[in-house]
């Protein structure tokens, strides 16, 4: 006897709810054919990940940002079409972009 008909024999009048199977979740982003490229960087020698290369809308590009920063909890920005993260994280962006549908190119190492 399973929970399910342990529940029927105490609550003989509940008619239990069909089961929600969550829908697939629709993009919040446009998604490009081309890859975006994750790059790294060293300015005033400090590690620094760069983005680039993303042709949609630039709020959502600013959101894309804020997901990553707070995804990694590190600092960065957004500037002239790119997105600037502090720290070499390119294989967790990567995973992260791959995962949200994107197409992610790695340059330079």
């Amino acid at each position: 006897m399973d929970i399910s008909d342990q529940l029927k024999n105490l609550f003989p009048d509940h008619v239990p709810e069909e089961s929600n199977t969550p829908e697939p979740e629709k993009p919040d982003y446009w998604l490009q054919d081309a890859p975006i490229i994750c790059k790294y960087e060293k300015r005033k020698g400090k590690p620094i990940t760069i983005l680039e290369g993303y042709t949609g809308s630039d709020a959502d590009f600013k959101k894309l940002a804020k997901e990553l920063k707070s995804y990694l909890s590190v600092g960065g920005s957004f500037k002239n079409e790119t997105i600037i993260i502090q720290g070499d994280y390119r294989d967790k962006i990567m995973d992260f972009l791959k995962q949200k549908g994107f197409k992610v190119k790695r340059v330079g190492g």
